[in-house]
């Protein structure tokens, strides 16, 4: 296998050109494998959103190259950009690992694989967004247009740096939105190389405008322009309130919202145990625990509780942590220092709240980011780690005796993103999936992803919908039409 990629671009990318930031500054982009510096990245603040407005709203006007494309060639561009990133797969893949420190593996075959199909289906709906004709009463003609919202602000996280940059990007530009995007400070490299391959694509200047940069700075400006419309955001429920408040302050815009969560990951005893430990492993250690929608609460029913509880750790146990880029290797580093420390804390807080240490709990070598997997048992809803999002490679193991136990602990929390079930009783899975508080429930599997099916939360983990047909009534505005006519015939 190749070695880590090499950075092709780190400036501002605004109306299909690469500038400096106003200010002149950069900011350090790191390896967390090393926590050395890879690279500087310029630094874009208020000035730089500014500038890039400016260059959506230019590329938004009426009449302008964009607004009049046939939305059969919008979705020509999402093909063609699909097919570029394609092209560049494997490079994509090393880049993101260098940046993020996710397995290889994972960047190849999940990220970026399903990068390419998220772009590739909604090009294929971009000339299937159509409104409707309304048979209302009196000599008229009503209908209705689905109309592009305008300038969409969108800050994505650094957890899945490609995959949430296609989510936005793609029901966004399908229906005919243009875009200033702030990537995430921790992984801006390949949302950069990402807006070269738009450029090469063929999208008209303007369109994608990509601001690398602070939340406090950058992420605030976007939130609170008086010209940007919608703003969609993935990221922590402490951001996204801020978020929502600056919404509120400036124009009252359009907000979608995908945020934390703590999602109930529950095992029946009639369940099949060997695949029941399996998925819940994945479900919480998959990316290094850093998922949104991690299995973070596993309950476990009590008669099994305990061999549950061994075999988990046994899983736990053989787990490879080391240099992603090796092709054995299942966990990579966290992705910076600040996020080691959260998830360390909070270790520590299991163990002075009274939860068991079955394995892990401490730093995996001697340099990087990395965290040896951890399960705790024991765990009872009250600790911090039951209730607080680790987002780290943590596994809790809660106990419960009956159905109506765990429905109602499971929906227990401020949170609502995700929830799964494992039973060979049809009646419990659906009674489950029906009673949960969750916008996914997965049923003895965890983590499918499509980007045919809607995700997104209840409660604080957000609000709006990614994906899916439901994606795009996000980027659109639908507007009534309505002509006196000289008679109506049915």
């Amino acid at each position: 296998m190749a070695g880590p990629a090499e950075v092709k671009y780190t400036k501002i990318f605004i109306n299909n050109e690469w500038r400096d930031s106003v200010s002149g500054k950069t900011f350090p982009t790191t390896n967390p494998c090393t926590g050395d510096v890879i690279c500087q990245v310029a630094e874009g603040d208020k000035a730089d959103v500014n500038i890039a407005v400016k260059a959506a709203q230019d590329a938004f006007k009426l009449n302008s190259p964009w607004r009049t494309m046939d939305a059969s060639d919008r979705g020509r561009l999402l093909g063609k950009l699909a097919d570029l990133i394609e092209r560049d797969h494997e490079y994509l893949a090393h880049l993101e690992t260098l940046d993020n420190g996710k397995p290889y593996k994972d960047s190849f075959n999940a990220d970026v694989a399903l990068t390419i199909k998220c772009y590739r289906y909604y090009a294929g709906w971009s000339d299937k967004i159509h409104g409707k004709t309304i048979p209302i009463d009196g000599d008229h003609f009503c209908y209705t247009r689905h109309e592009p919202i305008g300038v969409v602000g969108q800050i994505i996280p650094w957890n899945f740096p490609l995959l949430m940059q296609a989510w936005k990007l793609g029901p966004a530009l399908c229906c005919g939105n243009v875009v200033v995007m702030k990537p995430a400070e921790q992984t801006p490299l390949t949302a950069l190389y990402v807006a070269s391959l738009a450029k090469e694509a063929g999208f008209p200047p303007g369109v994608l405008n990509v601001v690398p940069g602070y939340g406090p700075t950058a992420g605030a400006a976007i939130s609170e322009h008086m010209d940007i419309a919608k703003v969609a955001f993935t990221g922590s429920t402490e951001v996204g309130h801020l978020i929502m408040q600056a919404a509120g302050r400036s124009n009252l815009k359009n907000v979608t919202l995908e945020l934390g969560g703590k999602s109930p990951n529950i095992v029946f005893a009639d369940c099949n145990l060997d695949e029941a430990v399996e998925t819940a492993h994945f479900a919480l250690f998959f990316n290094q625990g850093q998922c949104c929608c991690a299995g973070s609460r596993t309950f476990v029913e009590e008669s099994i509780y305990d061999e549950f509880v061994k075999r988990s750790v046994e899983r736990a146990k053989k787990r490879k942590v080391g240099d992603p880029l090796a092709g054995d290797v299942e966990q990579g580093p966290q992705v910076d220092q600040e996020q080691f420390s959260k998830i360390m804390d909070l270790i520590e807080s299991g163990k002075k709240d009274g939860a068991k240490l079955e394995c892990g709990g401490d730093r995996h070598g001697d340099k990087g980011f990395f965290i040896q997997p951890t399960v705790f048992s024991g765990v009872t809803d009250e600790m911090r780690i039951a209730k607080e999002e680790i987002f780290g490679p943590v596994q809790q193991i809660m106990k419960f005796k009956t159905i109506e136990e765990v429905i109602e602990r499971a929906n227990r929390t401020i949170y609502g993103l995700a929830a799964a079930v494992h039973t060979t009783d049809i009646n419990k899975a659906i009674q489950l999936a029906h009673a949960v508080r969750a916008g996914t429930v997965w049923v003895n599997t965890y983590d499918v992803f499509s980007c045919m099916a809607p995700f997104g939360g209840y409660q604080m983990s957000g609000s709006g919908r990614e994906l899916g047909e439901y994606g795009l009534q996000q980027y659109s505005e639908v507007k009534s039409v309505i002509i006196k006519t000289p008679t109506k015939n049915s």
